[in-house]
């Protein structure tokens, strides 16, 4: 894919994802908000209830007080039964001059009674009117009836005396104040000073969310959904990247292993076959000999390829038997001895290790080994410096390489067992191979219940340990 493509893509998706979340968060907002709006509406109508609630409660009880005190001072019984009935029930019975003087007698009468009540009320102040028990009550019963069933706390503030003459336990007068709702007590009363019951919500936000939080899991849920698979899908595509860039580095890298095997086979077999060269004995014997190394070749490169692809498919099955590890890494010492000689390199051996007998896939431990050093040989341009040592650890045996090579940077030792993963350099191919070898290390070594560290640094060299069981369980 393009990269101005990609990077495209990617913006665009990043900014859809962006909206989105955008319009998520302004619907959550206004829906607090609508939310907001509808529960002080309840409260407002609450708390209006409560106020005339309070008004009845101390109207009833100063008319039954100035009604005690009428019927035992001026007989006025009917005073305390339903007055429109009683009245209409007194002019009905009215026969004469005399019965309608005191009719209307009765009628200015209670006249006086309520405007004694409403406009002669002794001056009290609030908390000698209001009874707290009975407030906090009120209270709780109109918010249970609005379905607001929160914490409340509450004050009564007076004006003119500027401060809370009633007050909830436990609550801030100056929080009270500022975030409270605010009604006037006693609308009715004739007086120029008002007093406000202020109540407050210490949980309001807590409340109006619990409110919506099957919305707001839902929204939380699926915007989450959303970014795991934005992300999870912008990680896969660079991964495929990745891995579309190492096929075909592996292609081209594949391409020029196997070329020059097969043209050095097709020179070979054009000389043997042009009769204009003379033919002798050692001539054949080359030119045969030429075929075979780079049959051979040819051969181990095929292998490695298979052997990967059987790892990939995970069809590995180990063939184990006990043999000493320290003559296989005696061959492989002098198999790649003479590459490190022709390169006036040396290698060298500090095997300690004893017992150095162990029960593994000798095959697969022969081509382990044999990566490492080949590895070791072909990553150190001039004079190479290779040492193999063995050590006994416990329950096993640790293999140590170590040479004076280019080494690997610290960002690429992270990757460097990832298969067909090979160590950038531009544009630049100075060392060949596939980018198999470590991956099939890696592989092999854990097949075997062992281990493989990596110490390394630029331009100083680099440290395989690679950790051995002496007992492999065989799959």
């Amino acid at each position: 894919m393009n990269k101005r493509i990609f990077l495209s893509i990617i913006v665009l998706i990043t900014l859809a994802l962006v909206g989105l979340m955008v319009i998520q968060v302004y619907w959550i907002k206004n829906t607090i908000a609508v939310r907001q709006a509808n529960f002080t509406r309840s409260v407002n109508e609450a708390v209006s209830n409560v106020i005339f609630r309070l008004e009845k409660i101390e109207m009833a009880r100063e008319m039954k007080e100035r009604l005690d005190i009428l019927k035992d001072e001026q007989n006025v019984p009917f005073v305390t039964d339903s007055l429109s009935v009683k009245l209409f029930r007194e002019i009905q019975e009215i026969t004469n001059r005399a019965d309608l003087e005191k009719f209307f007698n009765k009628y200015f009468l209670t006249r006086d009674i309520f405007e004694n009540i409403l406009l002669n009320r002794p001056h009290r102040y609030v908390e000698q009117r209001l009874n707290y028990s009975l407030l906090d009550s009120l209270l709780q019963d109109e918010f249970n009836k609005k379905s607001i069933n929160t914490d409340f706390k509450f004050g009564v503030f007076s004006p003119l005396r500027n401060k809370m003459v009633i007050i909830s336990m436990g609550v801030d007068p100056t929080l009270l104040l500022k975030d409270g709702f605010a009604f006037t007590l006693y609308p009715s009363d004739m007086v120029s000073e008002r007093d406000y019951l202020v109540v407050f919500f210490p949980n309001e936000l807590r409340f109006l969310i619990s409110q919506m939080w099957g919305l707001l899991s839902i929204s939380s849920l699926l915007m989450i959904i959303i970014i795991l698979s934005f992300t999870y899908t912008i990680i896969i595509i660079l991964k495929q990247k990745k891995l579309s860039e190492m096929k075909n580095d592996f292609i081209n890298n594949m391409t020029h292993e196997f070329k020059t095997p097969i043209s050095t086979i097709s020179l070979a077999c054009q000389a043997l076959s042009d009769n204009d060269v003379s033919k002798t004995q050692d001539l054949y014997d080359t030119y045969i000999r030429v075929i075979n190394e780079e049959n051979s070749r040819l051969g181990v490169m095929a292998e490695k390829i298979l052997q990967t692809a059987i790892l990939d498919k995970g069809q590995l099955r180990l063939n184990c038997e006990h043999f000493d590890v320290h003559e296989v890494i005696r061959d492989m010492v002098k198999k790649i001895g003479f590459q490190v000689e022709i390169k006036d390199g040396k290698i060298n051996t500090d095997l300690k290790a004893s017992p150095s007998v162990i029960y593994a896939d000798k095959m697969h431990i022969t081509n382990t080994i044999n990566n490492i050093l080949d590895n070791a040989n072909k990553y150190t341009p001039q004079k190479p410096q290779i040492l193999v040592s063995t050590e006994n650890a416990r329950n096993g045996i640790t293999i140590s390489i170590q040479d004076n090579g280019i080494g690997i940077s610290k960002s690429n030792q992270k990757k460097i067992f990832e298969k067909l993963y090979r160590v950038s350099s531009g544009d630049v191919h100075d060392f060949k191979g596939f980018g198999l070898g470590l991956s099939y290390v890696k592989a092999i070594v854990d097949a075997h219940g062992g281990s493989v560290k990596l110490e390394s640094e630029l331009r100083k060299g680099t440290k395989f340990d690679v950790f051995l069981p002496y007992q492999t369980n065989k799959n």
